[in-house]
């Protein structure tokens, strides 16, 4: 593949821009300056380069994950708290779609109090894979709450409770009280405040919201609030298979 051809699916502007980067002799690969945009390169994953001194990875797609802090939203327009996309490097932004909107997408959304485990990607199947309610792909969420926890509580989460905009109960796959404010909770599906409503219908308050995991994947403990990394192929491929 063309030099500028690389940079321009990894997000570094128009195919334009992309030749000038190269001709300004801003790209290198392995320390030596490509000057020609047209230049072939033989493309994988890991592909490393730097362009105007950034080192980079060539994906054909990108999958990400973000430690979203609180004091965000999951919008490309927030309404009021910043973007969390504001934390991601202009190339996952602007990575070229054949949709109308550039860049990688986050797969569901986190209220913008919630901290935890978020991942993004610009493969529209796998979002589609990752989101569909049919997957019952699991998401661990430690809660903490206002009230003391008992086993009635844990119990009801367990059976089931009914939210006031659908008739059909909604259960927890799994639900323990780690501490006596502190509940780890995990939901197959996705609905709008939906731990924060499951957590009312039981008669008490979340106080604090984080999600830990995704299928087998857990929120790295070196990864500070608002810091991200790639995920790796056999990272990608364990969440394909969740269930």
């Amino acid at each position: 593949m063309q030099l500028q051809d690389i940079l321009y699916t990894q997000g570094f502007g128009t195919r334009r821009v992309c030749a000038g980067l190269s001709q300004q002799g801003f790209v290198t690969i392995d320390g030596v300056a490509v000057t020609d945009p047209g230049t072939d390169v033989a493309v994988v994953d890991g592909l490393r380069f730097t362009v105007q001194g950034t080192a980079w990875e060539y994906h054909e797609k990108a999958y990400v994950l973000l430690h979203k802090p609180a004091g965000t939203e999951c919008s490309q327009k927030p309404s009021t708290w910043p973007s969390i996309y504001t934390l991601l490097p202009s190339p996952l932004r602007l990575r070229p779609n054949k949709g109308a909107v550039q860049g990688v997408q986050a797969i569901g959304r986190l209220d913008q109090d919630t901290t935890g485990l978020l991942l993004l990607t610009d493969d529209g199947q796998f979002i589609h894979r990752m989101g569909s309610p049919k997957h019952h792909v699991p998401k661990v969420y430690e809660v903490t709450v206002k009230h003391p926890l008992d086993d009635a509580q844990v119990q009801k989460l367990l059976a089931g409770v009914v939210l006031d905009d659908d008739p059909k109960p909604v259960r927890a796959a799994a639900c323990e009280a780690v501490g006596p404010l502190h509940l780890r909770l995990t939901l197959t599906e996705g609905k709008y405040h939906q731990v924060k409503r499951m957590v009312a219908a039981v008669g008490n308050r979340v106080e604090a919201l984080h999600r830990s995991q995704i299928g087998a994947l857990v929120l790295p403990a070196d990864l500070a609030p608002g810091q991200w990394r790639w995920l790796s192929a056999t990272e990608v491929e364990a969440l394909r298979s969740a269930r």
